[in-house]
């Protein structure tokens, strides 16, 4: 089958081979993912494809359905483990501290819990966080100050504004430096 030939088959068998796989799997998204992976790996074999015997649309059709059940096994495998993982144990519930955290990022306008999370959380330097989020580096530098000054105000750190972002950063030389790059 040639490259021409092949794009052809595609265009005018796809709907109808995820509809037949659908019926088969009974799900569309599935069937979907499957039979464009079919498709994919058919291209790779396209040379030994023949349109005379109509073994394109059988061939592509048992590669979906035989792609969508091991899918299927796989993430029926990966339920079974998961359940076994965590019955198992009794996981604790969060600690005071994390709720009461959570509850005053969110208490912070999007911009600033954004780049405090980014740059507390996820461990981002000044530099990533402006580039993540679009914002000049001195705006980014403002709404972690700002947001750090009104964490330390809901959670009532004695301590103040430095001292509620900077415990993360002790024992740290990069986020000491951080720290001194902020103020």
């Amino acid at each position: 089958m040639t490259d021409e030939e092949y794009n052809a088959f595609y265009l005018s068998s796809f709907s109808l081979l995820v509809r037949q796989v659908y019926a088969m799997t009974g799900d569309f998204n599935e069937a979907q993912d499957a039979v464009q992976e079919a498709f994919v790996r058919g291209w790779a074999n396209r040379a030994g494809l023949s349109t005379e015997e109509g073994t394109p649309h059988a061939w592509i059709r048992t590669v979906a359905r035989r792609l969508a059940v091991s899918r299927w096994r796989r993430a029926l495998r990966g339920r079974v483990l998961e359940r076994q993982q965590f019955s198992r144990r009794d996981v604790p519930g969060p600690g005071p501290e994390h709720t009461a955290l959570v509850a005053a990022l969110r208490r912070l306008p999007g911009a600033q819990r954004q780049a405090v999370v980014l740059f507390h959380l996820c461990d981002l330097s000044l530099a990533q966080v402006a580039e993540e989020t679009g914002a000049a580096i001195g705006t980014v530098k403002a709404r972690l100050s700002r947001g750090r000054a009104a964490l330390a105000e809901y959670l009532g750190d004695e301590e103040g504004p430095a001292g509620a972002a900077g415990r993360r950063g002790r024992g740290s030389s990069r986020g000491d430096e951080r720290m001194a790059n902020c103020a």
